[in-house]
């Protein structure tokens, strides 16, 4: 069999797009391999939001342009995000990538490699502004749209098959004037609920324990019948809890605040196994960032938000978002973010500096006028913050019991701050997994645990983790 290396960056829909590509992959007889080393086909599955991401892939791309001079046969796949966004400045940097493909094309990514191969010369497949780089198919695909690489699946094709991601929605239509989404990944396309349900039902008799619905705004998930009947993402979730009782948990990603509607928080509450959990980013509590983002609410009324869900949903745990540096941000705008964290107490954030992305709004229209050691400074102060409000919700947890689904090997197994490792009974070794609100534990156990639910006794905790003990 050809063998082929594939590595992802970004999100957790890139996550998604790569188990889709394993799939497809392992359904032309490719079987994947750890390493680039011996792989005939090597792809990157790229993310464009970061520039830090965007330089990773062109550091792996340097990398392999002298890899390929000694071994001309392999293909180099650049697929995703960037492909979309970059596909002309991978093309003219790297003369040794085969294939170009964005996310909106992973249908035909088999076709294309197919093509590169047979025919060596460059394969690209973009739906954007690059689009005109696109050379017609020579070969046969076996598939319409990327949805059908949906329908195909038959089991998560994560490392952990007993969690698995369905995809609700792809694309986006908020254009929020710092995100490439829309650009990279297209206008929203909404999948029919029928579709959604046989998938969730497949992977859960495939053994899924864990399923997260997947969308760049999950919760503006609608669909509409032929007779008018319209059907929002507050029965959809209610609809698949429904379908799959065997699922413990069920989880969705990521929110957007200005759709959000109580209905959804009613569902949350009343469905046992809905995770009390939620993301939704606020991106900055300055009303003046706010509108010049275009994010479409004011920090009160994200606030707003929040206390509703708290009230409705006992015992729920939050997870945002935070951009520093926007164009235009002052130091007051800066404080007005922090004092937001203050009030919401994320159980966990991502903080980002803003770095402008070619083709959006803020590129165009706005000066990145905060200097970059102000950026750093900000970003600091909110990281120190927010690492303050996660070690008191942690400690606020000792001596509580949790219910942890365990995923595998803690990484800190075996390190200098594995402290129990010589304590450690035979049989056991330090696990990790999640709580149902997504907060990481880690406690000693044997390898036959994983992908079990454990109750674990939290017995410390530091500013991301949870230690504990199993009970027996």
């Amino acid at each position: 069999m050809l063998k082929f290396y594939l590595e992802t960056f970004g999100c957790q829909m890139n996550q998604l797009d790569s188990e889709l590509v394993d799939t497809l992959l392992r359904g032309i007889e490719y079987e994947r391999v750890d390493t680039w080393d011996g792989a005939d086909l090597v792809l990157f599955n790229t993310c464009s939001v970061r520039e830090h991401a965007e330089s990773k892939v062109y550091s792996r791309l340097g990398v392999l342009r002298q890899v390929k001079l000694k071994r001309p046969g392999m293909i180099i796949a650049v697929i995703g995000c960037m492909a979309e966004q970059e596909g002309k400045t991978i093309a003219e940097r790297n003369r040794h990538v085969d294939v170009i493909c964005g996310p909106g094309q992973l249908h035909l990514l088999a076709g294309l490699i197919q093509q590169a191969a047979q025919w060596k010369k460059r394969a690209v497949a973009l739906t954007g502004k690059f689009a005109s780089m696109s050379t017609p198919l020579e070969v046969a695909v076996p598939y319409g749209r990327v949805e059908d690489l949906d329908r195909e699946r038959t089991s998560s094709g994560q490392t952990n098959a007993f969690q698995a991601y369905v995809r609700i929605t792809r694309g986006c239509n908020k254009f929020c004037a710092y995100c490439v989404v829309p650009h990279t990944r297209g206008r929203e396309v909404h999948r029919s609920p029928e579709e959604i349900l046989v998938e969730a039902k497949r992977l859960a008799e495939a053994g899924a324990v864990e399923m997260t619905l997947l969308g760049q705004t999950v919760n503006h998930w609608q669909h509409e019948y032929g007779d008018g009947r319209r059907v929002g993402f507050a029965e959809l979730l209610k609809m698949v809890h429904d379908a799959v009782p065997s699922v413990r948990r069920l989880r969705f990603v990521t929110s957007y605040p200005r759709d959000f509607t109580v209905e959804t928080l009613q569902v949350m509450a009343e469905s046992p196994r809905i995770s009390r959990y939620l993301h939704i980013p606020a991106q900055s509590g300055s009303d003046a960032v706010l509108q010049r983002m275009n994010r479409g609410y004011t920090a009160e009324q994200y606030l707003g938000l929040i206390e509703r869900a708290k009230q409705i949903v006992p015992g729920l745990r939050l997870a945002g978002d935070m951009i520093v540096g926007f164009c235009g941000e002052t130091d007051a705008d800066a404080e007005a973010s922090l004092e937001l964290m203050r009030r919401v107490r994320y159980m966990n954030c991502y903080m980002f500096k803003y770095s402008p992305r070619a083709g959006t709004t803020a590129a165009r229209q706005y000066e990145d006028d905060v200097p970059e050691a102000v950026k750093q400074e900000r970003h600091a102060a909110m990281f120190t913050l927010q690492n303050s409000i996660c070690l008191e919700n942690n400690r606020g947890m000792i001596g509580r019991t949790v219910e942890v689904l365990v995923a595998g090997p803690s990484k800190m197994m075996g390190r200098a701050a594995d402290v129990k490792a010589r304590t450690r009974a035979v049989g056991e070794l330090q696990l990790s997994g999640r709580t149902a609100g997504d907060q990481v534990v880690v406690f000693d156990g044997p390898l036959g645990l994983v992908g079990r639910f454990v109750p674990v006794l939290v017995e410390d905790a530091t500013t991301l983790t949870l230690h504990g003990t199993a009970s027996r």
